[in-house]
């Protein structure tokens, strides 16, 4: 028969169980110098020189130490110096290059020595081809703005161009003729083809000069012709389909013409027809025909001007479709009530 313990004896156990030690495992973590094994250790953080150094013995304990206190701020006008200590984003294309600049204050009692240190510190801070590489970069970047061309593809033509200045692949050519060479090539990289005529355009570069540098820019980059290096020459980037997007979107046609007149082209390279023509007269050509026969109309002189041909241009092509529509139209367009080649017309084939 168990009998209860008095409540005195209870709480005295329940005490002295209280104030035993309790053990347990312990989860700090500490950094000690190998050398000095100093269980209170000296760590200094050097920001400066990015190191951690034992403060005891001098030895370093570790590199690239990110300085994480607060940059200073701040809240004056232009008037006095900025403490700021930050910049730009660094461009890894600049590699090797400073891309922090030195500024001279202006304020020099109007001796004219600002001036002359200026001139002093842009000449030794950069070399001349540090300096056309920063020129070109600008250039490319405020071009392919004009262009509307995405940020992937100024980056490609960075890239290319800053290859060809390396490797000396166009030694004596313009300038400007270099750089438009490199964004054509990154347009077609990037699968957003532009015409020789829209970069010549945008560049006041010649057409001459412009195919000679990348005739020489695709031999040294093993790109087949009129292809990337990741398309082969049998779907180039810069087909007749591929150019059909824009110019629809610019003459104001409905989807519709644009999904019919790309199978259009795709039979006719299929059998044949008007091979050897350009992807530009291919286009406009096909964007004529596939209007008439849908019955949606457009002003040749309209096509002409989005597409960048001649009006007669366009007509010899529409005049190869026209011979050939019966194997062009699908059977499926006309029962469905689409397309209807009697809506073709004659006279344009004169």
């Amino acid at each position: 028969m168990a009998f209860a313990q008095p409540f005195p004896l209870a709480a005295a156990q329940a005490a002295k169980a209280a104030a035993a030690p309790t053990f347990g495992p312990d989860l700090a973590v500490r950094l000690i110098c190998p050398e000095c094994r100093d269980p209170n250790p000296n760590i200094v953080e050097e920001f400066g020189s990015g190191d951690l150094v034992c403060g005891n013995c001098g030895l370093v304990l570790g590199d690239r130490i990110v300085d994480t206190r607060s940059e200073w701020r701040t809240f004056a006008n232009d008037e006095g110096d900025d403490p700021s200590r930050v910049g730009a984003a660094s461009d890894p294309l600049l590699e090797g290059i400073e891309q922090l600049d030195t500024v001279i204050s202006f304020r020099d009692g109007g001796s004219g020595i600002a001036r002359e240190l200026q001139r002093a510190a842009s000449r030794s801070q950069n070399s001349r081809s540090e300096r056309n590489l920063l020129t070109a970069f600008r250039d490319i970047s405020s071009w392919c703005d004009q262009f509307s061309l995405p940020k992937t593809i100024s980056d490609i033509a960075k890239q290319l161009y800053k290859r060809s200045d390396e490797e000396k692949l166009l030694r004596g050519k313009p300038l400007d003729a270099v750089i438009a060479a490199c964004i054509f090539i990154a347009c077609r990289q990037a699968h957003v083809p532009r015409t020789f005529r829209e970069i010549c355009n945008l560049t006041h570069v010649s057409k001459k000069t412009l195919g000679q540098c990348y005739k020489a820019l695709e031999q040294a980059f093993n790109l087949s012709p009129g292809a990337t290096a990741s398309n082969n020459a049998s779907s180039p980037s810069t087909g007749p389909e591929n150019l059909l997007s824009r110019y629809c979107n610019h003459l104001d046609l409905p989807p519709n013409v644009q999904s019919i007149c790309s199978d259009i082209i795709i039979a006719a390279r299929k059998h044949g027809i008007a091979d050897g023509r350009s992807p530009v007269s291919i286009a406009g050509g096909a964007i004529y025909f596939t209007c008439h026969l849908l019955g949606k109309p457009k002003a040749l002189k309209d096509i002409s001007a989005v597409a960048g041909v001649s009006e007669g241009t366009i007509k010899l092509v529409y005049r190869l479709y026209h011979d050939a529509s019966s194997k062009l139209v699908k059977k499926k367009w006309i029962e469905e009530g689409r397309a209807k080649p009697d809506r073709l017309p004659v006279e344009t084939i004169r």
